[in-house]
């Protein structure tokens, strides 16, 4: 598909700086029966749900269950539901293909989160206009030129990031404000909580991804990756 740049570089410019609420209503808007959420259960997606529930938006919630989630994201899938009377679907990703007695987030991290997370997120978003994620620009290096509204190359559809500009401390301000349920393990030591075998605490001073694939260069899972260009 090929992307329409001057469109959405227009309206993410008109929307920069709106309340997600209002950015998630005008994706909703651009397209109907269309738009999902793709719901990792870190506290900007909690708040993600919060608002589709509390506008009343048509936007599909699912998430990328890999079978190795922590028993409290599980916890608090359930919460969240319960909460918001949304339904949020299961995408489930197959193992990779391994060799017997083979750990394989241990022997090769990136073909583990491609066939847990990235090949179902492919199918999920096949027949969608848009698709809704809970990342920030502070977040990592490679987050930090996401905007509000942008074409995602990778999966040949609109990506949608209503709180690309917010900060951690106004996400967690608006959770507390309205009792949204999170995580527990955000106050154990866990601010980036992915899958259990891959997810560690973060020591003090640390970047707040610093515990996922702890040991090496790894800091994506791949959902969010920007295609490099061809060396010209």
């Amino acid at each position: 598909m090929t992307a329409p740049t001057s469109d959405v570089a227009a309206l993410a410019a008109a929307l920069e700086g709106r309340p997600p609420g209002e950015i998630l209503a005008a994706a909703a808007a651009r397209h109907p029966g269309r738009i999902a959420l793709a719901c990792s259960f870190g506290a900007e997606d909690c708040l993600l749900v919060e608002l589709v529930a509390r506008h009343r938006l048509p936007v599909a919630i699912f998430t990328l269950d890999t079978g190795h989630l922590f028993p409290e994201t599980y916890a608090l899938w359930r919460a969240l539901e319960a909460r918001t009377g949304l339904a949020i679907r299961a995408a489930p990703g197959g193992p990779p293909a391994a060799a017997p007695g083979e750990t394989p987030w241990e022997t090769d991290a990136d073909a583990c989160c491609d066939a847990r997370k990235v090949v179902p997120l492919r199918t999920a978003l096949a027949d969608l206009g848009a698709w809704v994620t809970g990342i920030r620009r502070d977040q990592t290096p490679e987050r930090a030129s996401a905007r509000v509204l942008e074409w995602d190359a990778r999966f040949g559809l609109e990506k949608v990031n209503p709180l690309a500009g917010w900060t951690s401390e106004q996400v967690w301000a608006e959770l507390r404000r309205e009792g949204v349920p999170v995580n527990p393990l955000h106050a154990r030591g866990y601010p980036s909580i992915g899958c259990a075998p891959c997810t560690s605490p973060s020591r003090p001073g640390e970047d707040p991804r610093a515990g996922r694939w702890r040991g090496s260069a790894k800091k994506e899972c791949g959902l969010h990756l920007t295609p490099r260009r061809p060396a010209s």
